[in-house]
């Protein structure tokens, strides 16, 4: 358990790591070009490791430099594997896989951890099912662990429901070159989360692959693509960004991530301008965006394109005058937590009234006290929970270490802050 003191922080300047989301999708995209690549400013995380470890369990040569991975590419020819690929509670590690092993060669099982075994990939398996790829949840749960055995990928027209997440799409365009027929994807619900469907498709046009799409309803893959080698740089996390410029919109302070513009692909960029109606200024510069914080206003916020953000902006909205409601989030339920019920319990500690809804929160600002916060061995709750110790003193965070997921250095670029 750690500690969170008061701070008065005025015109800081921070850095963070390379988005995790992006780190994902460039291991994957790197494991099916036609060559040796590199990835520059890769984010080395809990989850992110889990995804290249399960590749090189695959077969895939992957060295860890000091300032990139160099993947060596198969075009996909992954090897068998005798044992279960292990991927921990890594959501997008399992949902990216899942499609992955479907390339390989004998049967596959993926399994993670017991919080993974209780969250939806049915959606995806259904996919894979009507693509010629027997896949199946092996305790018939719609859950993991899953085994997927090797098939020829038919492609031609198949349709997902996508209202539980995105990187169900994501997995299967990521592997859509591969398929015997053009493939043809309808979206019958959803999609949650639709800015991390651009993401997957600025990747693939990064190596190359190109995809026709209608908004967020139909997708097209020609194919016969290849990706192809070659080195990428990836940008910091916008995710990872938002709880610093959150810091300086509960303290009141300035604080400016570096490296991150406005232009960038990561739907979360867009956590400034809800920070800017709730009564921020938002500066943005050649390299990087600042918040100044202000007198906070609640605001009604639609943040189904912006999921990971919710944690935080729940805990900004506790310093907020009025009532935030916050919508459209009811698959955060199917997350590393049941992150709503848990945000609503830690803000209730605190003497903040929050409660659910049909599909989010609503939480009213007050004067928040001290408490221990639990963390359900989520990382998000962690970091976002944390904001609050700036201003409140006697916050204590239980379970520190959970960042490790997706930040392990979180504690030391929070550090900065005091500075």
């Amino acid at each position: 358990m750690i500690e969170i003191r008061p701070a008065k922080i005025k015109n800081c300047e921070i850095s963070v790591p390379g988005s995790k989301s992006y780190t994902h999708r460039f291991l994957v995209a790197t494991a099916l070009s036609d060559g040796i690549c590199s990835i520059y400013n890769a984010l080395k995380s809990e989850d992110t490791l889990l995804t290249l470890n399960a590749l090189r369990q695959m077969g895939i040569k992957i060295e860890i430099e000091d300032k990139r991975f160099l993947v060596h590419g198969m075009k996909g020819g992954f090897k068998p594997s005798d044992e279960p690929v292990y991927l921990g509670n890594s959501g997008t590690s399992m949902r990216f896989l899942t499609a992955l092993v479907s390339m390989g060669k004998g049967k596959y099982i993926l399994k993670g951890t017991k919080r993974m075994h209780e969250r939806p990939i049915q959606d995806l398996l259904d996919a894979l099912n009507q693509m010629g790829i027997a896949a199946h949840s092996i305790n018939n749960n719609g859950c993991p662990p899953v085994e997927i055995k090797d098939g020829k990928l038919k492609g031609g027209k198949i349709t997902i429901n996508c209202k539980t997440s995105s990187q169900y799409l994501s997995a299967i365009l990521l592997i859509a070159p591969f398929t015997e027929q053009d493939l043809e994807i309808n979206i019958t619900k959803g999609p949650v989360s639709r800015p991390y469907i651009d993401m997957t498709i600025d990747v693939m046009k990064k190596f190359g692959v190109n995809v026709t799409r209608d908004g967020y309803n139909f997708f097209k893959v020609r194919k016969g693509q290849s990706y192809k080698a070659g080195s990428h740089l990836l940008e910091p996390d916008c995710s990872q960004a938002g709880y610093f410029w959150a810091a300086a919109a509960i303290t009141g302070g300035s604080v400016r991530v570096k490296g991150i513009t406005k232009d960038s692909h990561q739907g979360d960029v867009r956590f400034t301008k809800l920070l800017e109606t709730m009564g921020c200024r938002v500066s943005h510069e050649k390299d990087g965006i600042g918040i100044t914080g202000g007198s906070l206003s609640a605001i009604e916020a639609d943040m189904a394109d912006m999921p990971d953000m919710v944690p935080t902006l729940a805990v900004a909205s506790a310093f907020a005058k009025g009532t935030t409601v916050i919508k459209n989030v009811k698959h955060l339920k199917a997350k590393e937590s049941d992150r709503l019920t848990a945000v609503v319990n830690e803000l209730s500690k605190m003497g903040i009234k929050a409660s659910l809804n049909d599909t989010g929160m609503i939480i009213t600002g007050g004067v928040p006290n001290g408490a221990e916060i639990s963390t359900y061995s989520d990382h998000r709750i962690a970091m976002s929970f944390a904001l609050a110790g700036l201003n409140v003193p006697g916050i204590f965070i239980k379970d520190e270490k959970c960042v490790e997921k997706s930040f392990p250095d979180f504690w030391n670029v929070f550090n900065g802050l005091y500075n």
